[in-house]
């Protein structure tokens, strides 16, 4: 970390004002640079990384030891360590993202008009992403490499628990840039712990294009109250599986048994089980075998509970919640349309999934459940940007505009409308 920012008396609201104006000149300048110059800092960025992985670990053990001091609980002193391999994942992450294919500069639907013009759209980078995220500081080198591909300069603000571990990734990142020609301010690591940077940059909309947060509920909820700058985000992950009377029972225990077994922490993990009345005596005995099993703890409805009676009565709490945990709840539903109700009122909009062999109640589940991944017979597990083929992501939206679903390098740019004439006038 930059000892100058800490240590001198910070004009806080200054800085944020000068990080955003440099952001903003830095901006035009990636935005037509060429894949090759964005490609060869990537994989310089990701050489930095390797070369500086004993520098590394020693910064990341300045921040274990202050967070164990500070009484930070196991699985945030887990998420905040870098040892060898996570710091090898990073620099592999790099050199991925230096292979996807650029989205920016592509045109398409390039049509002729009746008044003789031609009509398209190109793809084009937003400008200044700021990104705001807790504790991993494998984010840094993550947000920086997909800005950086998509054209866009970022300023990122990590959690201060891992102040010392980010300012040594923005090291590299700024020597990979150099090493490319491109311009250090491209990607900017906010050098003060203080809480209040996160405030003001949220604030700067006449420097940041978008603010992208990543986090807990009650960072993402802050920042979407007090952002004067259009938000990406979802707010949680209450995803839900839904067997249907005429689902193959077979590949419904599967993929049910997946989709909260395969990882517990993760958004796309299902937390609700709907079953159709007509087959749950049928189903549910099997599945609560397997999940006792794997040492899920089971909440239901009387319903449920009329079938498997030594499992946790369930509340109203229970169907909102993201337990991120070894924990379900599970309803009996009347049909698909009970089903439905049910998404519609206590679903997050992330991800959820019918089984059934039957075409047309798939049919109407993916037309009318409003989420940003609607599935049949796979595991909710699959939402993520690398199984959706985008090969990374910042993220996953739960909103409508402007990117929805997870959030890779086309979703880090917007259009722009092309025009092409030869003296054309309007009559």
């Amino acid at each position: 970390m930059s000892a100058n920012v800490e240590s001198m008396n910070l004009d806080l609201p200054a800085y944020m004002q000068e990080l955003g104006r440099r952001a903003r000149s830095a901006a035009r300048h990636i935005a037509r640079a060429d894949t090759g110059s964005k490609n060869a800092a990537l994989v310089a960025i990701a050489a930095a990384i390797e070369a500086a992985t004993d520098h590394l670990k020693r910064e990341n053990a300045t921040d274990l030891a202050a967070g164990r001091e500070q009484g930070l609980d196991a699985a945030l002193i887990d998420r905040l360590e870098l040892n060898d391999e996570r710091i090898a994942a990073m620099a592999e992450g790099l050199r991925q993202i230096a292979a996807l294919p650029d989205p920016v500069g592509s045109i398409s639907d390039m049509n002729y008009r009746p008044s003789g013009i031609q009509v398209g759209r190109m793809r084009v980078p937003l400008g200044v992403i700021g990104i705001i995220y807790e504790s991993r500081p494998n984010v840094t080198a993550d947000a920086a490499g997909l800005c950086l591909k998509a054209g866009n300069a970022a300023i990122l603000r990590g959690g201060s628990e891992a102040i010392h571990s980010n300012q040594a990734i923005a090291a590299c990142i700024h020597a990979g840039l150099a090493s490319a020609g491109l311009p250090a301010d491209v990607v900017q690591v906010i050098e003060t712990t203080d809480r209040a940077a996160v405030g003001e940059l949220v604030r700067l909309e006449g420097s940041v294009d978008v603010i992208i947060p990543r986090g807990g509920k009650g960072l993402i909820e802050r920042i979407s109250k007090e952002s004067r700058v259009p938000v990406i985000k979802h707010l949680n992950g209450v995803c839900h599986t839904y067997i249907d009377a005429m689902a193959d029972l077979d590949k419904a225990v599967r993929v049910a048994v997946n989709a909260k077994t395969q990882r517990y922490g993760t958004c796309n993990t299902m937390e609700t089980l709907l079953v159709s009345a007509e087959i749950a005596g049928e189903v549910l005995p099997e599945l609560a075998a397997q999940y006792a099993q794997a040492g899920v703890e089971l909440r239901g409805c009387e319903a449920t509970r009329r079938i498997l009676p030594d499992i946790v009565a369930a509340t109203e709490a229970d169907w909102e919640a993201e337990y991120l945990a070894p924990i379900l709840a599970v309803r009996i539903v009347d049909d698909v349309d009970a089903a439905m109700d049910h998404i519609a009122r206590y679903g997050s909009s992330h991800t959820d999934v019918i089984i059934t062999e039957s075409l047309p109640r798939a049919q109407r589940f993916l037309r009318e459940v409003d989420s940003s991944s609607v599935m049949v017979n796979a595991s909710s597990r699959f939402a993520d940007g690398f199984e959706y083929g985008l090969g990374a992501e910042i993220g996953i939206s739960t909103d409508k505009l402007h990117a929805r679903g997870p959030v890779g390098l086309e979703g880090l740019t917007t259009l722009k409308y092309l025009v092409l004439g030869d003296g054309h006038i309007r009559t």
